[in-house]
């Protein structure tokens, strides 16, 4: 299995707008996407974003990516972020 934990980087005062856009694209990816095994947007008692990620396997995650819902969310994030997000991979220990 692998895994993501990506850091999102939210323009002050546009979290209600970036949760929206988080929470459409988390359930396009659970609709769409039977490799994936969580997509979920989360963030700490201080306001700062995640999404944590969990996919069956590198194919999965590389489709992930490639997919119609991922590409259509791009300016939704785009008008709320200030940065690229940081991305950690992580291989599951099993």
């Amino acid at each position: 299995m692998k895994a993501i934990i990506a850091k999102m980087f939210v323009q002050e005062g546009k979290g209600e707008e970036f949760e929206k856009v988080a929470l459409a694209l988390a359930e396009q990816v659970r609709a769409n996407e039977p490799g994936n095994k969580l997509y979920a947007p989360a963030k700490t008692a201080d306001g700062q974003y995640y999404f944590l990620e969990l996919y069956e396997d590198d194919a999965a995650l590389a489709a992930h990516g490639q997919t119609e819902h991922m590409k259509a969310a791009g300016p939704g994030f785009a008008s709320v972020l200030s940065a690229r997000p940081e991305l950690t991979f992580l291989d599951v220990v099993e």
